[in-house]
């Protein structure tokens, strides 16, 4: 047993179900499934590494239950027919003998089809995001279409139980079908399944009898709740404390509990910017409650905080999701006492959610290369070990860096400040800190580790070009731009976004800031939220462009009562000595009065090492991230990951 996280490591139990340890899988859409819901080989192998990483057990995606309007996304897992079951036992199997609880999620879409075919839900209330992406308005499902998706649940769970799954969990969260039914939002039924609590519960009641009839009434089944939905007229967690107590008479064995629903995704996958353990709360108020365990859910991502919400008697499980994503030898590493090992978690949603794993993709992650892909990104010795060059000790930098020493190369990083690049600026904010500063930490403790040698000097060409490496990894970042050509730009009380993050510009109460993009939303409501007013300068036609959906909904919510304005499609042409003067496409010029200037206008590539190398052809050179062009931490730390490994590829 661990001495760091006696709690995280202390066996416990669901029913009569032994778990080694407290650290459960979230069940989670992958994509890897095959289009009729069948098992592929790549989904085995993929569970296979989660089981293999130490959780205790692992609740496979969530899977549909019939064939009518269950299937939510394209390469869902089924569980809906016979021929589905031939497979999921050779998952269930590879699970357990890995060393893992095996359990399945079981599922109906209910309003939230990413297919883009016909929903049926509790009533015609539709997401307005995915209707605009061409999904029809839900249908409200007729009685009779309840009491068969209710039959259909009891006969999924009696497939999981038959191909030997240890228990099966019934999903009434996050926007799917049982939560449709759950929230006054979604559901404006007049019949018995909607209007008040009773008949809103109904549905769920019914599926667990349904279920429990099926499995018989020592087969485990566990319930999955979202604490609450989030929506303004949605159910308060008063409701699911009650409902709680309800699913524990039915003999429930745990409840595993979790917040939100896609339309209000920050607090469902909750991103930076948001607290972490962010729906812990709701977990704690079931157990207060309820006899039964209860597994604590949400940005829980690293070990220590896991261990404090057990030790707290907030929980009495940990559910990851995205943390093993980004690093399924979590349980294991936190174990044998090296959580530094750990690859964390950095909640940017960027791989998992902004890059369409729903729509089109399987699942992806900015931190983790080989999620998915374990196979094709296994780190293998290098045929031919070089003597390897890398230049700039960004993430792009560090990621390649530790590939290529891991690869056995000998590797030498020049950096001509601290390691880090642009993760040092990026992780001051106090929203963005708790997320990045363990990516700097885990990426400097690997670059240590692997023997990796740290020059503090920025690389010349002759440094580079003199016989003593046989290739160079350039990552030598991007340069904020300085709008030279301004009139006035030189006038001191204009800053750069990197001096105000570092405390090095003195600022007035009226702030101007040049860019509405990532660099700006964000160094401007670092301003803001210190009292000042803030404004906001953009050239393009929208404000945080290039910003995800959730994320614009954390700074959205931010922003919310803090004095800022914002001004697009205006053109910086002057700092004068009241403020700034803009023009418009049309020529319009506009004065907005600012006491400091703040610089957040975009990035130009730092590529004159690059050019200069191109004099020298004997050295193999490959250029890695916002060297090539700014983008972001997923590209960087891709880039530098597959540089690595292609070194000694004759290509």
């Amino acid at each position: 047993m661990s001495t760091d996280f006696p709690r995280l490591f202390e066996p416990g139990y669901i029913a009569s179900i032994r778990l080694k340890n407290r650290i459960i899988k979230a069940p989670q859409h992958t994509g890897l499934a095959n289009p009729d819901g069948s098992i592929t080989g790549r989904l085995l192998r993929y569970y296979k590494e989660v089981a293999q990483g130490g959780c205790a057990m692992i609740v496979v995606e969530y899977a549909y239950v019939d064939n009518d309007a269950s299937k939510a996304s394209p390469s869902q897992l089924g569980i809906s027919r016979m021929d589905h079951m031939t497979g999921l036992s050779l998952l269930a199997d590879i699970i357990k003998a890995n060393g893992a609880v095996a359990a399945i999620q079981i599922s109906h879409a209910g309003r939230q089809r990413f297919i883009l075919e016909q929903p049926k839900a509790a009533s015609d209330v539709p997401w307005p995001e995915i209707t605009a992406q061409g999904c029809p308005i839900p249908q409200p499902m007729t009685v009779e279409e309840i009491r068969g998706v209710v039959k259909a649940f009891g006969q999924a769970a009696k497939r999981a139980q038959t191909v030997g799954f240890d228990l099966v969990e019934i999903h009434a969260c996050h926007g799917y079908l049982i939560s449709n039914f759950l929230s006054p939002y979604s559901n404006k039924r007049t019949d018995e399944y909607g209007g008040d609590f009773e008949n809103r519960i109904r549905i769920l009641l019914e599926i667990i009898a349904a279920v429990k009839a099926e499995v018989g009434p020592d087969y485990p089944v566990v319930c999955r709740l979202s604490g609450t939905d989030y929506e303004p007229d949605g159910y308060p967690l008063e409701e699911t404390v009650e409902l709680c107590r309800r699913l524990e008479a039915l003999g429930v064995a745990a409840i595993h509990m979790s917040g939100g629903i896609h339309h209000t995704t920050i607090h469902e996958v909750s991103p930076m910017g948001m607290p972490l353990a962010y729906n812990v709360y709701a977990a704690e108020a079931a157990k207060k409650v309820v006899r039964i365990p209860v597994v604590a859910s949400g940005s829980i991502n690293l070990p220590a905080l896991a261990e404090s919400i057990l030790e707290e008697g907030r929980g009495d499980f940990i559910s990851l999701g995205r943390p093993l994503w980004a690093d399924p030898q979590w349980p294991l590493k936190a174990k044998r006492g090296r959580p530094e090992d750990i690859r964390p978690c950095i909640r940017c949603n960027d791989g998992c959610l902004a890059r369409g794993d729903h729509i089109a993709n399987t699942v992806r992650c900015t931190v983790n290369v080989a999620l998915c892909r374990e196979e094709e990104f296994e780190i293998t010795p290098a045929m031919r070990p070089m003597r390897v060059a890398v230049v700039g000790g960004g993430p792009a930098g560090m990621e390649a860096a530790r590939v290529a020493a891991l690869k056995g190369h000998e590797v030498t990083l020049h950096e001509k400040r601290e390691l880090g690049g642009a993760l040092i600026e990026a992780s001051i904010p106090e929203f963005k800190a708790p997320d990045l500063k363990p990516l700097v930490a885990y990426l400097k403790t690997q670059v240590a580790k692997t023997g990796v040698k740290v020059v503090a000097k920025e690389a010349t060409v002759d440094d580079l070009a003199g016989g003593a490496f046989d290739a160079v990894i350039v990552a030598t970042g991007a340069t904020a731009l300085g709008l030279e050509d301004i009139p006035g730009i030189s006038d001191p009380k204009v800053a750069t976004a990197a001096q105000v993050l570092h405390g090095e510009a003195v600022l007035g109460d009226r702030v101007a800031v040049i860019g509405g993009g990532i660099v700006g939303t964000e160094v401007g409501l670092v301003v803001a939220e210190t009292g000042r007013h803030v404004t906001f300068i953009e050239m393009l036609d929208e404000f945080m462009c290039n910003i995800t959906f959730d994320e614009r909904q954390v700074y959205e919510l931010r922003f919310k009562d803090l004095n800022v304005s914002v001004n697009t499609g205006q053109k910086l042409v002057e700092v004068t000595a009241t403020g700034v003067r803009t023009v418009d496409r049309n020529g319009a010029e506009s004065e907005f009065p600012a006491d400091s200037v703040v610089l957040a206008a975009g990035f130009r590539p730092n590529r004159e090492l690059i050019e200069a190398l191109a004099a020298h052809p004997q050295i193999k050179v490959a250029e890695v991230g916002d060297c090539v062009r700014p983008r972001k931490i997923y590209d960087a730390i891709h880039d530098g990951h597959l540089a690595a490994k292609l070194l000694d590829a004759d290509i």
